[in-house]
């Protein structure tokens, strides 16, 4: 994985951290409920984005682009991968 992919997974892993923590304090204050919903959305939110990012990274590192860059297979194999991934999350 490129380092700066890496870098920004791992703050916005972070930051959905924080949504959980808020929404764990929220339900202690006895919050209403609408807003712990809209709390709990944002982190899904920001959840499907890591996935879709980690998509993203796999593609650039391992899929790779151009012709004569699949000799051995290796490139539909990811491809592979990368759709039973989505198909298991119902993305499919």
């Amino acid at each position: 994985m490129e380092p700066e992919a890496k870098e920004e997974l791992l703050l916005r892993l972070r930051n959905i951290e924080g949504h959980i923590r808020s929404i764990e304090r929220m339900l202690g204050d006895d919050r209403a409920c609408v807003d712990v919903v809209r709390q709990t959305l944002a982190a899904k939110r920001a959840l499907e984005r890591v996935s879709q990012l980690l998509v993203a990274s796999h593609l650039r590192a391992c899929v790779g682009v151009g012709p004569g860059r699949d000799p051995d297979g290796e490139r539909e194999r990811a491809v592979q991968e990368l759709l039973d991934v989505l198909h298991l999350s119902g993305r499919l």
